[in-house]
């Protein structure tokens, strides 16, 4: 079998109402998707994620020009060789960014492809599930405005509770008082209910201000604290370990197993959360897992993208061995963004949905979905 083409989409839908996280405002969704094509009729579906407000256009440039030439003509079930070949190959130009979303997309689709030539969910050539359903957390939360959305941040939490969630990510980094002017709202509106909290502050802070964030929260007994510092301040993560009793995660921002050695070897992280579609694929998420579990530390993979990049979380997070074995040991969630993307419930035929609180892990073949070609016509820049 040989890969004989890529297709690559780039998609874009304008909000009718613009969001912010701590970085910036949000404008319109967007994604880059590609289709790897072989000569026997086998194709796969990967995503790059366009991180943060990266244009889609960048990562696009990458598979066409840099790494769609080092793939045709291969065998597409030769997933590692190919993996360092692209890494290799662009490590003068690459090693972090968008060009290892290019390198996460294609990885992801030759797991697709890989998926169906063997007729198996992408979970079993990963070495099987250790769990076929898990619990999703709403991540929400945006600002409308900006600052002072208190009370709206609370009705919020309600809403996604009456959708039958019990676990909620706050986005959090607009000013240390705003933001616990905020979660001080969320705590009375969902105190008596089965609900526990993790927040993200998409590292809008310094230590100092990070610190003093998180020293303010220990009384929410949260789940985690995300992003606490800009990624290049490996210290400061271990400073926030050292100061704060929360779980501290992180590692969206990271790429490949090279990126996390450091990160992790200096004692950063109690969770990490590499997203597929930017951390180098699935293969470079298998080589953060085991990295990750010589280390003691959970992964919980990060998921902004569209539904294909759910589809790979979900056969990753199916794959994840826990980091504390136990009668009851904590298990990875699936990160369920709530926020509106028509590249998420229109772009699959079979939406990833909730069920009774909980999302079912697809079993069919590579990623386990397929793709509405309307809808890529649709939103196609």
């Amino acid at each position: 079998m040989k890969i004989i083409d890529i297709n690559i989409h780039v998609l874009k839908s304008p909000l009718a109402e613009p969001f912010a996280f701590s970085q910036g405002w949000v404008k319109q969704r967007s994604a880059t998707l590609i289709e790897i094509l072989t000569d026997e009729g086998i194709s796969g579906w990967g995503e790059s994620f366009a991180q943060g407000l990266e244009p889609p256009e960048i990562a696009a440039t990458v598979i066409d020009k840099a790494l769609k030439p080092l793939v045709v003509g291969a065998d597409p079930l030769d997933i590692e060789v190919l993996w360092h070949r692209m890494y290799n190959m662009t490590r003068d130009f690459g090693r972090k960014g968008s060009v290892i979303s290019g390198i996460s997309a294609v990885d992801i689709a030759l797991w697709d492809i890989a998926g169906k030539f063997y007729g198996q969910p992408i979970y079993k050539l990963l070495g099987g599930a250790f769990r076929l359903q898990v619990k999703p957390y709403a991540t929400g939360f945006y600002r409308i405005k900006g600052q002072g959305e208190a009370q709206r941040l609370a009705d919020e939490a309600i809403r996604h509770f009456e959708a039958g969630f019990t676990l909620m990510k706050v986005k959090l980094g607009y000013g240390v008082d705003d933001d616990l002017a905020c979660m001080n709202a969320i705590g009375k509106a969902i105190q008596g209910k089965p609900i526990k909290l993790m927040v993200d502050t998409n590292h809008a802070y310094g230590r100092a201000e990070a610190l003093r964030l998180g020293r303010a929260l220990e009384a929410y007994d949260l789940l985690w604290y995300e992003e606490p510092v800009v990624p290049e301040d490996i210290q400061g993560y271990v400073e926030m370990r050292q100061k704060l009793s929360m779980p501290i995660a992180g590692g969206e921002n990271e790429h490949t197993l090279y990126g996390y050695r450091e990160l992790l070897g200096a004692g950063g992280l109690d969770i990490a959360q590499p997203d597929l579609g930017s951390c180098g694929g699935i293969s470079a998420g298998r080589h953060i897992m085991a990295l990750a579990q010589s280390h003691g530390v959970q992964v919980n993979p990060h998921v902004w993208g569209s539904a294909i990049a759910q589809a790979a979380s979900l056969q990753l997070i199916s794959a994840l061995p826990v980091a504390h074995h136990s009668l009851f040991a904590q298990q990875p969630v699936l990160e369920y963004d709530r926020s509106s993307h028509p590249f998420r419930q229109q772009l699959i035929t079979t939406p990833i949905e909730l069920v009774n609180g909980w999302v079912n892990i697809p079993s069919r073949p590579g990623l386990g979905i397929e793709v509405d070609r309307t809808v890529l016509d649709k939103y196609r820049s």
